[in-house]
């Protein structure tokens, strides 16, 4: 199993190669043949790269490579003699960087060669954006390989939503399992804490979705079927257990995966997530005593294939937040989740 940012030895000068034929792997597959040699081989300038194709110099499989090629998996590549400049050395790790990559240890379900599972923090945003400057997105760059390559993301959360988020640390990886979540092969379990108690206490919602753009900010709301910007929506729900008959504690299935989909899903059946700050909307409701007013929302299990072969399945804790509710209502997290066996 690969360690997480992993400080790479440095290298010094050299001045050129000779004839080299290089087997592309499956994790190159879809680069370009230019970027190819450029992660090859870093100490080359890419001018000089652009410049050995256009005078095809460079073969694959004995052909004359094209500048925009695309390379799969197996097919040999026949370099020609590369002039090398200095080799950029890779600056030590800084005390930030080593922070920031303990952190992201620290927070690590399950790893291995292809893909991790992180367990975002309720508050962290995934990715970067107005006045956003500290998010998951920009922390992986602590975490490129020897070639320079980071990991990617694969999927989102919610800015105020915990739990599960799947990462490839491979551009093979990451092809693949952005195949997966396109084609909803990936099985997502959130758990949550709702105002009242649903009725049915297991059922699904339907809706289309639609943005609504406010003064400064934006929500998903409930539109109709061929509505402009309008998308379908699917939420399975079952109730685990409930408080006093005040709150429910639910098991919740995506079907789809839309922006803020189970958010708006829950608000629209009358029983919207505690501590949500745009979609909770009972009026006179009153937080209980001693529980805080953040998102009740965890991206609990996540279940894909690898793109190896078997399934990566991680689980996570409640956040504390979560459980510090859960440890005042009496509810016990080990319970059994009936939504497991809800259809897909």
């Amino acid at each position: 199993m690969n360690k997480l940012g992993e400080v790479l030895p440095l290298r010094g000068p050299s001045t050129g190669t000779g004839v080299q034929n290089l087997v592309v792997t499956a994790d190159e597959t879809g680069m370009r043949v230019d970027r190819f040699i450029e992660a090859r081989f870093p100490a080359v300038a890419f001018s000089h790269i652009q410049r050995i194709i256009r005078k095809g110099e460079l073969r694959v499989d004995g052909k004359r490579a094209q500048p925009k090629q695309r390379l799969q998996g197996g097919q040999t590549v026949r370099i020609p003699p590369l002039r090398l400049d200095q080799e950029p050395r890779r600056p030590a790790m800084g005390e930030s960087e080593r922070k920031t990559r303990d952190f992201l240890r620290s927070i690590t379900l399950q790893e291995d060669a292809d893909v991790f599972v992180l367990n975002k923090p309720m508050g962290l945003a995934v990715q970067g954006g107005s006045g956003t400057t500290r998010h998951l997105d920009g922390m992986l760059d602590v975490l490129r390989d020897k070639k320079g390559q980071r990991p990617r993301l694969v999927h989102r959360l919610d800015k105020d939503t915990a739990g599960c988020l799947l990462v490839a640390k491979t551009r093979f990886a990451a092809s693949a399992l952005a195949k997966v979540f396109r084609s909803r092969a990936a099985k997502k379990i959130y758990w949550a804490l709702v105002a009242g108690v649903p009725k049915p206490r297991q059922g699904r919602i339907s809706t289309f979705l639609a943005k609504e753009e406010r003064e400064d900010d934006s929500i998903m709301r409930i539109a109709g079927h061929g509505e402009a910007g309008a998308s379908h929506a699917v939420t399975y729900y079952a109730v685990i257990d409930t408080a006093a008959r005040q709150l429910a504690w639910l098991s919740l299935k995506p079907v789809t995966g839309r922006t803020h989909q189970l958010r708006a899903h829950m608000a629209h059946i009358g029983h919207p997530i505690v501590g949500d700050p745009k979609y909770f909307n009972k009026e006179n409701w009153e937080l209980p005593g001693g529980m805080q007013n953040r998102l009740h929302l965890l991206a609990r299990r996540i279940v894909v294939p690898h793109p190896r072969g078997g399934t990566i399945d991680a689980t996570a804790p409640l956040p504390p937040h979560m459980a510090q509710s859960w440890s005042l209502l009496g509810l016990d997290g080990e319970r059994y989740d009936p939504i497991v066996e809800a259809p897909e």
